[in-house]
């Protein structure tokens, strides 16, 4: 039973005249003075002040602008339901003394496009080991014209479509695609970014799955009315990665582009909290403990450079309170646990907030 002293996420959005979700975001947030949390439940205390709501300045640096960049694909883990857990972390001097960004695991890219879409970093590097993500990424920064073309004609021809048909032509796309990429043709690497991309919006949850063999199995989606091909947002991208460096390869590659005037956030596969929660066949190789300890060796070499670090991980702690693993590993670091909803799960009943990690060197 429900302290008499709290009042439920419904509640609060009644008494603060804000929608729920913007309240369960400033919970995810912990923007909430003594919130309290029973299993899966939000408890804010009755008395709680109203959390103040950032308003946009005049010169659109401290909020999202309506016509900044969004991420362009779907991607297991995306960042930007914590966007504004991390923002309140970014190093002081964003765009001023630090003017360079590392983002050694883009995935999604939505921190990247969150920070050149603020800050006037002059030199940018990005890099992903999935390397049709890369090829997508490089598609829309060199052949964004030809690539919307290919993505506005199947989604017309997807669109038109009833349910029957629309799984047909999927998993004709599908079988496009494992050819393409079974095949290694560079030739056709602009035809397989919009295959890619197709997919993306169209699959079960934006899942970015392989089998052994290295082929895309993820299932259709069930939407309605997908967005495939949204022009605008990839001409903006377009225009944004022009200034970027697009590496496809291992994040340790990224070390001799950093020095103390850069910015760097990792994003790794997580450690998985259940052996059937593990995420991280979104390439050929996995991402084991192993994996885990490399990239904290990775992450106090660019620390002794200089850089600003933030990790992103899941918390063991989750699952079992004595698992000290991040804990141990990051000791001399600052460890900061927040709240993000589990978005991808088999499992309805099983998809709720939980911890995961902030990681920094400042």
């Amino acid at each position: 039973m429900i302290d008499l002293e709290y009042m439920t996420v419904k509640t609060a959005a009644k008494q603060w005249s804000m929608s729920q979700k913007r309240v369960l975001e400033l919970c995810a947030g912990d923007r909430i003075e003594g919130l309290a949390r029973v299993e899966n439940l939000w408890l804010i205390p009755k008395d709680a002040p109203k959390p103040a709501v950032k308003k946009a300045s005049r010169r659109g640096k401290s909020a999202v602008q309506e016509d900044a960049a969004r991420p362009f694909v779907k991607w297991a883990g995306g960042k930007g339901q914590l966007l504004d857990c991390l923002r309140e972390r970014y190093p002081a001097g964003l765009g001023t003394g630090i003017t360079k960004y590392c983002e050694p695991f883009v995935g999604g890219g939505a921190v990247l496009f969150d920070v050149l879409s603020r800050f006037p970093v002059r030199e940018v590097y990005i890099s992903d080991v999935n390397v049709e993500l890369i090829n997508a990424y490089n598609a829309v920064k060199g052949s964004v014209e030809p690539l919307t073309a290919l993505l506005e004609d199947m989604q017309a021809a997807y669109l038109a479509l009833d349910g029957e048909g629309r799984k047909e032509y999927y998993y004709e796309k599908r079988n496009q695609f494992n050819a393409l990429k079974t095949a290694g043709d560079g030739g056709q690497n602009l035809e397989k970014a919009a295959l890619f991309l197709f997919l993306n919006r169209t699959c079960f949850n934006g899942l970015y799955r392989v089998n052994r063999k290295g082929c895309f199995n993820v299932p259709i989606g069930s939407y309605k009315n997908p967005a495939i091909c949204d022009r605008q947002n990839l001409l903006r991208i377009s225009r944004i990665l022009e200034r970027v460096r697009i590496a496809c390869g291992d994040y340790r590659a990224s070390l001799d582009f950093l020095d103390a005037s850069t910015f760097v956030y990792l994003d790794p596969p997580y450690r998985p909290l259940s052996t059937s929660s593990s995420f991280t066949a979104y390439t050929e190789d996995g991402f084991d403990d192993q994996s885990q300890r490399e990239l904290a060796d990775f992450f106090r070499q660019a620390d002794q450079r200089g850089a600003k670090l933030i990790l992103s991980n899941s918390d063991p702690k989750n699952t079992d309170e004595n698992d000290n693993f991040f804990d141990d590993l990051y000791a001399q670091y600052r460890i900061h646990r927040i709240y993000a909803v589990r978005a991808i799960n088999s499992n309805t009943a099983s998809r709720g907030r939980i911890r995961e990690l902030l990681i920094t060197n400042f």
